[in-house]
């Protein structure tokens, strides 16, 4: 059981290396970008987890998908006028389900 927790721990480190998150809040504003570079199939696996969560949640934020250099992209998630709050949530979700435990910023 020992091992199975240290393969588990490697494996969210591996993610974490995989798919960068940063997080950003403002007063009625959340966005969460996910960076990933040299794992095209990352980003369907985001894609995936994005229409899960969406169809979970019942919400529907924007997202975009970004082309920083030829060998980074990301995708961001972003929700305007968020008078209720409901981001956070749908973010945590997001990271949960694609074994991100921590965000860069």
């Amino acid at each position: 059981m020992h091992t199975q927790n240290k393969n588990e721990e490697s494996a969210m480190q591996n993610r974490c290396a995989q798919i960068k998150a940063f997080h950003q809040r403002e007063e009625r504003y959340q966005g969460l970008e996910l960076s990933y570079e040299g794992y095209p199939e990352i980003q369907d696996e985001i894609l995936k987890v994005y229409e899960s969560v969406k169809k979970e949640t019942g919400l529907n934020p924007t997202v975009y998908n970004n082309n920083i250099t030829n060998n980074t992209e990301s995708i961001y998630i972003e929700f305007h006028d968020e008078y209720e709050r409901e981001g956070g949530e749908f973010f945590m979700s997001i990271l949960s389900k694609l074994g991100i435990d921590k965000c860069e910023a």
